[in-house]
């Protein structure tokens, strides 16, 4: 019954009972079999020990895309659902916009009109060419006519003045010299009406040229027009075709937030939530986030180790570090690290939720102790329960430096070969004594 005997009733019982109480042999029992608790010990070796950051991770999409609607409608096809596989390209939803539709209507009668615009100057075009050519036959006719006129008007003066000589000699009457003037007289009066007819006729010309012009003008613009209401209708073809909705990359749809029949487009969807979610899931990015301590250590290539709660009989999955932000976000001081893995089987889910383990420094010797051996007083402060040569406890303060998720580095505060209280939930003062097992 001794055994169970509080520690303070006892040391009361032997100070009042004495000699008195018993015997010496007694009181050596009593003490003898006062409650001492076993202990493993680990003593502090050196080892070869590389420098690592243990942080959460969470898996994500490798690519993950939102649709949304470009033009409003009401939705008139859903061709997916949730956990359905998609290849790019795919449709997804159609959108009914027959009013998109009837504004094509519209374009294409306007087209057809700008292009009996076009073959309405292209005939006036040839009408005025018409008219150049023929202003320019008739001033070929007028100049040919003035030349026929002018050789005429050369042999009228010539016979003019050899008639008027002879009369002046009286060869000849008076009358053969008044009949020659009249017809040299005539032949100037044609040459004027000639040069007359070549001067209406250059006017003519000039005349069907501006037409001709004028022609060509209506021409390029009937073609502007008509070039506008194509691209218009080309305009209009894409909002159309913006209506049947594709899927953007290979994936899994993981969300749907659009029913058949709903009113869609860029300013009634509702809480402004996208219609579907298309999410590639063959291969995932692990998200971790490096504390600001760690994160100037972090590289590409850095080798990490993520264990799953969810696969908890499964070896840890292995992986490098495939880029980095470079960039403390304010919130939190970490920085954004990312590691791809293939996930063909499709049991990395996103969401899941694990624990990374970055190896960010060669290895080195170093003084450890396993990381269950250390604890921590009510401050945060690191220390160990050390254990002397007479299994007396003594408490350390000690400082910590690296650390692999199984052994951690010991700075200062104990020295090499110190022997330590191994993993115990029990809490142990200075001075107590222990029954070390090993």
């Amino acid at each position: 019954m001794t055994k169970h005997i509080p520690s303070l009733a006892l040391s009361w019982m032997i100070a009042v009972c004495g000699a008195g109480c018993g015997s010496q042999r007694e009181v050596e029992l009593l003490d003898k079999d006062r409650f001492i608790p076993s202990v493993r010990t680990v003593a502090l070796v050196q080892t070869e020990l590389s420098r690592t950051t243990v942080q959460p991770a969470t898996v994500h999409a490798y690519f993950e895309s939102t649709i949304r609607p470009k033009v409003s409608g009401y939705v008139s096809e859903l061709r997916v659902d949730i956990g359905d596989v998609v290849k790019q390209g795919d449709t997804l939803l159609v959108v009914d916009i027959p009013e998109v539709r009837k504004q094509r209507e519209v374009i294409e009668a306007r087209i057809a009109r700008r292009r009996a615009a076009e073959r309405r100057s292209s005939a006036g075009i040839e009408l005025a060419n018409a008219e150049v050519q023929s202003a320019k036959a008739s001033l070929a006719e007028a100049e040919s006519q003035l030349d026929q006129i002018d050789a005429s008007l050369a042999a009228a003066e010539s016979e003019f003045r050899r008639t008027e000589d002879l009369v002046q000699r009286g060869s000849l009457q008076q009358r053969v010299l008044d009949e020659v003037r009249k017809k040299r007289d005539s032949e100037s009066a044609a040459r004027r009406s000639a040069q007359s007819a070549i001067e209406s006729s250059k006017a003519q010309v000039t005349v069907a040229e501006a037409k001709r012009s004028a022609a060509k003008a209506d021409m390029a613009a009937a073609q502007a027009e008509t070039q506008i209401a194509r691209r218009e209708l080309e305009e209009i073809d894409v909002m159309i075709g913006y209506a049947t909705i594709k899927a953007p990359i290979d994936g899994v749809v993981t969300e749907r937030h659009v029913e058949p029949g709903n009113l869609v487009g860029p300013s009634v969807s509702p809480s402004n939530r996208p219609l579907l979610v298309v999410s590639q899931i063959d291969r995932v990015r692990i998200r971790i986030p490096v504390p600001e301590l760690d994160a100037s250590h972090v590289n590409p290539g850095d080798e990490v180790s993520i264990s799953f709660p969810s696969f908890p009989d499964q070896a840890p999955l292995s992986g490098q570090v495939s880029r980095r932000s470079s960039n403390l976000l304010r919130d939190s001081r970490t920085m954004p690290v990312e590691v791809d893995l293939d996930n063909t089987d499709g049991r990395l889910l996103p969401g899941m939720f694990g624990q990374a383990t970055i190896a960010i420094e060669s290895k080195t010797m170093a003084k450890t102790l396993p990381s269950r051996a250390i604890h921590f007083d009510e401050n945060g402060n690191a220390q160990v329960y050390v254990v002397d040569e007479k299994n007396t406890v003594k408490i350390a303060a000690i400082r910590t430096g690296a650390d692999n998720g199984n052994m951690i580095e010991i700075v200062d505060g104990l020295s090499l070969g110190a022997k330590v209280i191994d993993a115990n939930l029990n809490r142990f003062v200075e001075g107590q004594s222990v029954n070390v097992l090993n």
